[in-house]
């Protein structure tokens, strides 16, 4: 398995070792990827009696769902008005209520199954850094409002107050939002997922998959299994053995730097409440301290595996840029992974035949939107309940051959956009 240097690793050490299939097994369902979206699923379909087996070719939490930024965010990217005109008058308000409060999800679960992540909930900032940017912020906060969800808006002094810079224009405060460590909830719900019957394997990696007389037969390295339905549940780092579905979303890398302790000062100068912030624009950063009063900084990445703070310089220069005080203060980490951006910037679902699902596409929302996703999937499966919105066909991205340099342009234009104040 592929070491990631990520300050989560560091402080859960290397976990459980779930071991590799080997031989052949039956199952009613068969979920390939042991991130979020396959855990939830596996959970919730095992708290209903299925029998449920996890295929993933790493260790549970290896991929996104264990290295990303810790943040616990409510919504989607398209305004609430705008998701509900999209999907109709009843899938639409469905998922704009499911979207919005999934943080509910993911801190019900954590409490109900005894999950160490170190959780907190201060709730999500998100931090306008351009005058063009307000408008659009206040209309979501209007939305919001109009449906008695708990936002707040904050003006310029108030989201100076909170963070210790005087960057922001503006913002809105959502109490739903919170932080954890992801890598730890990851291994939470797996650890739940197999005291509720579902059975993990690591080290797995899923080479060919094909339907025969009536069930999906999936072939690994050393074993195989036979299912009534199979989950593919892989997101950004989907392979080729189900190649259409990889070239469905575009894997863009985002990367975290992680700083020592701060001092009680600064600690109490930047979100010293324990709220999470993530910036407006096309190309900006999210940061949260964690309760160790670290500072986590994250952003876009360069698109290949990258480990140390070293290894990202320009978020550690956003950091100063925010707060120079920081100068003094060392970055003991830095990492990066893979997420699964969509065009339409909504998560996918699929269902191109009979018993074969995926899911995906979580375009940096992962933590609360793949967990409540993954419930929605096993209500679904087992007939306990309707999908939040209708299956899409799986379509390729033209030219995804080409994403890695489709990604640095993009970054280049983001960025420029943000510096010169386009609307984003």
């Amino acid at each position: 398995m592929k070491t990631v240097a990520s300050l989560y690793a560091a402080d859960g050490g290397a976990g459980l070792a779930y071991p590799p299939l080997d031989g052949p097994v039956r199952t009613d369902v068969a979920i390939v990827g042991a991130g979020l979206t396959g855990l939830s699923t596996a959970l919730h379909l095992a708290e209903q009696g299925a029998s449920v087996i996890v295929l993933e070719a790493e260790q549970p939490g290896w991929g996104a769902s264990g290295r990303n930024g810790g943040q616990v965010n409510p919504g989607l990217k398209p305004l609430p008005d705008e998701v509900e005109k999209e999907f109709g008058p009843v899938h639409g308000p469905a998922l704009v209520d499911a979207a919005w409060n999934a943080p509910n999800r993911v801190f019900e679960l954590i409490e109900r199954h005894a999950i160490d992540c170190a959780a907190q909930r201060g709730g999500t900032l998100r931090a306008a850094t351009a005058p063009v940017q307000i408008a659009p912020l206040r209309e979501l906060t209007r939305q919001c409002l109009e449906r008695g969800w708990p936002v707040k808006w904050l003006e310029p002094e108030e989201m100076q107050a909170r963070t210790g810079t005087s960057l922001y224009c503006g913002g809105m405060l959502d109490m739903r939002g919170g932080q954890l460590d992801p890598l730890a909830y990851t291994r939470g719900l797996a650890r739940a997922a197999t005291r509720a019957g579902a059975t993990i394997y690591g080290a797995t990696r899923v080479a060919s998959f094909a339907r025969k007389e009536g069930a999906w037969h999936v072939q690994t390295g050393a074993g195989s299994v036979v299912a009534q339905r199979l989950v593919f549940a892989t997101n950004g780092y989907t392979d080729k053995a189900w190649d259409k579905l990889r070239r469905s979303v575009v894997p863009v890398f985002s990367g975290i730097v992680a700083s020592s302790p701060l001092s009680d000062a600064l600690a109490e100068r930047i979100l010293s409440q324990h709220e999470v912030l993530y910036e407006l624009g096309q190309i900006t950063t999210y940061y949260r301290v964690d309760a160790h009063k670290r500072l986590l900084m994250g952003g876009r990445s360069y698109s290949h595996d990258l480990q140390g703070a070293l290894a990202f310089p320009y978020l550690v220069q956003r950091a100063l840029f925010l707060w120079p005080e920081l100068q003094d203060v060392g970055w003991t980490h830095g990492w990066n992974g893979q997420l699964g951006i969509t065009l339409d910037h909504y998560p996918h679902w699929h269902e191109p035949d009979a018993g074969l699902l995926a899911c995906l596409g979580y375009n940096g929302r992962g933590v609360a939107m793949a967990t409540v996703m993954g419930q929605h999937l096993a209500n679904y499966l087992s007939g306990a309940g309707v999908p939040l919105f209708p299956p899409s066909p799986v379509k390729p991205i033209a030219g995804h051959f080409a994403w890695k340099a489709g990604v640095a342009g993009r970054i280049l234009w983001g960025r420029l956009s943000d510096r010169l104040g386009l609307p984003f």
